[in-house]
């Protein structure tokens, strides 16, 4: 078993880069009033999706390390909102916008993926 087998995931790959995208469009179009509020609130859930990958890599069974993609999960849902927040305060384009759900979309479906096939492991 190697060290660090979650950096092989491709989910965590995907999400990295997911994040090194957000956190550049943020720097450069959120305004610095938001620096404490909506650009903090969704550099944190981008953080804690990945963060919960790792973590979750390591436990002693696949259905709690499920758990940890759930919970990876839901700091994608939470990226999504700041995203739906900052095309409401026109921080992004709705044609940005609509690339970056998308792509979330697709890291949603590789986490859900990647957990049904851990509880449906023999591990469990």
């Amino acid at each position: 078993m190697r060290k660090f087998r979650f950096r092989e995931f491709q989910i965590y790959k995907d999400s990295r880069n997911y994040r090194n995208v957000l956190k550049n469009v943020s720097k450069k179009t959120f305004p610095d009033d938001e620096k404490y509020c909506l650009t903090s609130q969704l550099w944190r859930a981008l953080d804690s999706i990945l963060l919960n990958i790792a973590e979750g890599s390591d436990r002693g069974t696949d259905k709690d390390f499920a758990h940890f993609l759930n919970n990876s999960h839901t700091s994608l849902n939470e990226v999504v909102s700041c995203l739906d927040l900052a095309l409401d305060d026109g921080y992004i384009i709705p044609e940005d916008h609509q690339v970056y759900l998308e792509k979330a979309e697709k890291l949603a479906n590789q986490l859900t993926a990647f957990r049904k096939s851990l509880l449906n492991s023999p591990n469990k």
